[in-house]
């Protein structure tokens, strides 16, 4: 017979396994323990004293070994919140990451309340992006797109959960799915890691295509901005998330490519994150667009 265990001492051994493969192994144990006994992080702190079943600790003991072995713990729970938003996540899709909502936030900034506005997610994989700003601004017109079946999947699912059905979800690379139109706003979280980059042996589980473009990083990024310029109304805005040495880059493609009021933002650890820039059109003409320019994108990159 196995000798029982208390929530309090799995919690303590699994810390300690845990500490030399996660940057948060507390965390990580506490999220997973109460992924296979249903209970909150609170709860398993309250009720440290209470055994763990054999059953269930077997269950963590291999979630435990997975998490050890490089899973990230949002496939191991299937869940993770982005924006206040719980989301369905697969090892098809990028593991959202809280980063990113700097993005929504900028995004919102630019998409007013009161006005029908359309708005352009690429790459949307889980549809993190597309469903933070549909829950915020209801009478934007979302498209979605993806160049992979099995992440819209995830998307639209995640967007059913959520009740949140006013995004098209549409397959294809890039632009394709939406060869004719026109939007006030395109956002895009594009892969952008060096092919190269000993970073990627860290995210070995999540879906190599959705973190590495090329040899540079920057591939995805200069395609996007390459053709953003064509499917942009005049005031229009387009938002990039990059790596926190391209932001000079960015900025320098964004210039050639007629863009304007180019401006970046830091992310809440103090890298450069965001760039935003404006469709070719004069200042004066942007504050009289639907979409308005956002007063706080701030560190201009080109003047």
């Amino acid at each position: 017979m196995t000798q029982s265990i208390a929530i309090s001492e799995v919690l303590r051994r699994a810390t300690q396994t845990l500490a030399a493969h996660s940057e948060s192994p507390r965390l990580d144990a506490e999220v997973l323990l109460g992924k296979i006994l249903a209970r909150s992080r609170t709860a398993l702190i309250a009720h440290g004293a209470v055994a763990v079943a054999d059953a269930e600790l077997r269950a963590y003991d291999a979630l435990v070994a997975r998490r050890v072995a490089g899973s990230p713990v949002a496939y191991l729970t299937g869940t993770r919140e982005f924006w206040s938003l719980p989301l369905g996540v697969t090892p098809d899709v990028l593991v959202p990451r809280p980063e990113t909502e700097l993005l929504v936030e900028i995004a919102l900034e630019r998409l007013p309340l009161e006005h029908v506005t359309t708005v352009l997610d690429l790459g949307t994989g889980s549809g993190a992006i597309a469903l933070a700003i549909a829950s915020e601004r209801p009478l934007a017109r979302i498209v979605a797109i993806d160049v992979s079946r099995k992440a819209l999947d995830v998307a639209e699912a995640n967007g059913a959960s959520l009740g949140l059905s006013r995004i098209e979800w549409r397959c294809g690379s890039w632009f394709d799915p939406v060869p004719d139109e026109r939007f006030d706003l395109i956002v895009a979280n594009p892969p952008y890691v060096p092919k190269d980059d000993p970073a990627l042996h860290a995210l070995a589980a999540e879906p190599a295509t959705a973190l590495t473009p090329g040899p540079t990083g920057l591939e995805a990024l200069e395609h996007i901005i390459d053709r953003a310029g064509r499917h942009l109304r005049p005031g229009g805005s387009l938002i990039l998330e990059h790596g926190s040495a391209q932001a000079p880059a960015v900025a320098q493609l964004l210039a050639r490519g007629g863009f304007g009021a180019i401006g970046l933002r830091n992310d809440y650890a103090g890298k450069a994150r965001v760039t935003v820039a404006c469709s070719s059109v004069a200042a004066s003409s942007v504050a009289a667009s639907p979409v308005a320019a956002s007063p706080v994108v701030s560190s201009p990159l080109v003047s």
